[in-house]
Parts: C-alpha cells; structure tokens; sequence
C-alpha cells in the first residue's frame, strides 16, 4: 500500500461531485474514485470507468470524463484504503450525509499515518455551509487518539461552490444514467490557507486569502438571489417551471437585483476589504444571467424547495437578516423574499412537494411568528420590529388572493 499523488478519493457521486469536483480533477489529470451508498452509480462507473458531463448554453458540449471508477459507502476497507492512499480528499454528500463520513475519515488518516507520519491530506469540503473547516477539525478531533498532529497533516479546505446544476428529468436519466448536466461555469473557489500541501495545479481552482467571505458572498448574493427568484415567480405564477419565466418578467427582475443588491451592501459592511460596489454590482448582473439560461433548464422547484434549510437562521435569508441587524443596516427586502418563501408550494414533475415543504407548511399553518421563531431562529423580544414587518408582509400576500 503507498499513496497515489494523483489520485482524488471524492465522497459523493450526485451532481455536483460528478458534474464539478469530479471532472475538474478527472481533465486536471487525477484518478477520480467516487465513494457513494448509492450502489447503481458506482456499479455503473466501475463498468464504464467514464461518464458524460453536458455543459448547457445553447449549443450543448460534451465532455467526457475518464479515468474514474466507483467504491461503495458501505466497503468500510475499501474506502479507508482509498483515503488513506489518495493524494486528495474531496467531500460533496451534502449536509445530511456528513456524520457517516467521519469515522471512516478517521480511520483513513491513521491507516495513512502508518504508511507516511509526514504526508499531509488535504480534505476539499464541497458542501455549502459556513465554517465547514471547524466543523471538521471538531468531528475529527473527538474521533482521532490526542497525540495525532491533526494540525500539521490534515488541511481542511473550505470552498465556494457557484456552479449550478439542474434536476435530471426522467426522460434523460433513462437516455444514459450517469450524464450529468450543467452550466459552463467552472471555477472552485478554494482556500488558499487551508492547505498542507501544495495547491493542486488544476484549471478551474481559484485560491483565495479570505475563504469566509466567499462562502458569505456564495450563500447572501447568489442563493440569496436563486432563492429569491424562485419564490418571487412562484407567486406571481404557480403554473411557471423554469426560473428564467420568472425573471423574463421585469418586475421580478428589478426585485431581485435589488434584493441581491441590498445584501451586497450587508456584505461590503462585513468585509470592507473584500469586496467593492463595483464587483459585487458585476457579480450580481453576471449571476441574473446565468439564472436565465435557457439550456440550463434550472426549475423554480429545485431552486426553491426544502424550506426548511433555505429559511433557516443560518441560510441565505435569515443568515443575511441577522448580519443586516447586526450592522443596523436595511434588510427589508430581504425580509420580503422570506416570507414570500413561506407561501411556496411549489411540485416536482411528479407532482409531488418536497418532504420538508411538507413539514414546513405545517409549521405554517400555526402563523407566521411560529415560522420566523422555530424555522428561522429569530428572537421576538429582542426583534420586534422585524416580526412586525413580517406580519404586514405576510399579510399583504394572503390579501392578494392569487396563493
């Protein structure tokens, strides 16, 4: 057994590791083992050792992605082998998948250890979440014995994820189950100081000083703004499917960008030497039109489901009010979008809602204070004027008639 400098074992076979994190590695010359619990998928990598990712923006561009190959989540050898003899370490099984990870990560870096006490392991969280490095060094901490130098050989790399990738109609999961579809954005914005070793020399990496305020910019501009759009179009339209329907109509245009514009001035606060009016103005436009890509197919389903998350106290709404009364600054239309996102009831293909949309619309039905207190996390004391504004929102919504 020795470590394979090239190669990447990358938790998480689903979209964004087959679509992003995968393929960046794969055509920057890396080995790519995905690890999932989802057994076809890895079957069907092991038999092809490649897959397709169609890049959509008018004209479709195939890219095929070789050298891969699949190792079930439950081979516990199997996946501490990989880990302890890959190069790099890339982590995209979303949030809920996280603590099944960890005991197998564990195990890895001290397998590793016995090979080499002085080889590093960068691990890349591809998740969006904030602070994702401490979380991990505290998961790992309570698993690794005291005397593992976890400080000195595990660098845990946090990232910016932007790139957008749609749900997979039926119809083109059966045509071939492994393609995957994406836009052509193609940057990971990584952290520059997280690193152990050196920085992988793969196109698309973009390092960054200060990782913390990108993971902010990720989720207050660019969800913020997905999101906004989503429940925005819902509302003036139950019958749209695709984000763009949405933001083909100017007035929902204009109330995005100036909801996206608003916590751009949040951000700006918070990090005076990250960011200017002037590039997150740009941001902001470039971000509008990728969210109307055509090719893309992006449904406003997708964009807005699991309420739960997306209006929870840390997310992209709520997290971007609290920052808002921390500076005393306006967060009213952010305030607007959230509430809008409680009157989304949105339904795949199927026709179905999403689990938790279920559940959230059952919070719902108890009014509008118990969402922004168990969902959203605020206080009512110490925020009376904002579960005020909440109210007259909320209700100028019912008074419509058309939810």
């Amino acid at each position: 057994m020795e470590i394979t400098k090239n190669k990447l074992a990358l938790f998480g076979a689903g979209k964004i590791g087959r679509s992003f994190i995968g393929q960046l590695f794969s055509v920057g010359g890396y080995e790519v083992v995905f690890i999932d619990i989802f057994k076809p998928v890895i079957d069907e990598l092991n038999h092809r050792n490649n897959y397709n990712v169609v890049i959509k923006s008018g004209t479709d561009q195939i890219l095929n992605i070789k050298n891969v190959r699949g190792v079930s989540l439950t081979d516990g050898e199997k996946v501490i082998y990989e880990v302890a003899t890959a190069g790099i370490v890339a982590i995209s099984v979303g949030l809920g998948g996280l603590k099944d990870l960890f005991p197998l990560l564990a195990k890895g870096l001290l397998e590793r250890y016995k090979l080499d006490q002085n080889y590093a392991l960068d691990i890349i969280i591809a998740e969006n979440m904030r602070d994702a490095d401490n979380y991990f060094h505290s998961e790992l901490t309570k698993l690794l014995p005291e005397n593992y130098p976890l400080e000195k050989l595990v660098g845990f790399v946090e990232t910016s994820i932007g790139k957008m990738v749609p749900i997979m109609q039926k119809k083109d999961i059966e045509a071939d189950f492994l393609q995957i579809f994406a836009e052509p954005y193609n940057t990971l914005i990584v952290s520059k100081k997280a690193f152990r070793n050196p920085i992988p020399k793969v196109e698309g990496l973009s390092p960054k000083e200060n990782i913390k305020a990108w993971v902010d910019c990720k989720l207050f501009i660019h969800n913020l703004g997905h999101a906004t759009a989503a429940y925005l179009g819902y509302l003036h339209n139950p019958g749209f499917c695709y984000l763009y329907e949405a933001l083909d109509i100017p007035e929902i245009y204009d109330q995005v960008r100036a909801t996206m514009l608003q916590s751009a001035d949040i951000l700006i606060k918070k990090y005076p030497d990250e960011f200017t009016p002037e590039s997150l103005i740009g941001h902001i436009d470039d971000l509008l039109s990728r969210f109307r890509n055509k090719a893309l197919g992006d449904t406003i389903f997708r964009v807005g489901c699991d309420l739960m998350r997306k209006l929870g106290s840390e997310d992209r709404l709520a997290g971007a009010i609290n920052l808002a009364l921390t500076f005393n600054l306006p967060y009213d239309k952010i305030l607007y979008s959230l509430i809008c996102g409680c009157h989304f009831r949105a339904k795949d293909e199927y026709g179905n809602m999403h689990k938790n949309d279920v559940k959230f619309a059952r919070i719902y039905d108890s009014g509008i204070d118990k969402v922004l207190i168990t969902v959203c996390g605020f206080n009512e004391s110490q925020n009376k004027q904002l579960f005020l504004k909440a109210t007259i929102f909320d209700r100028s919504l019912k008074n419509r008639g058309d939810i």
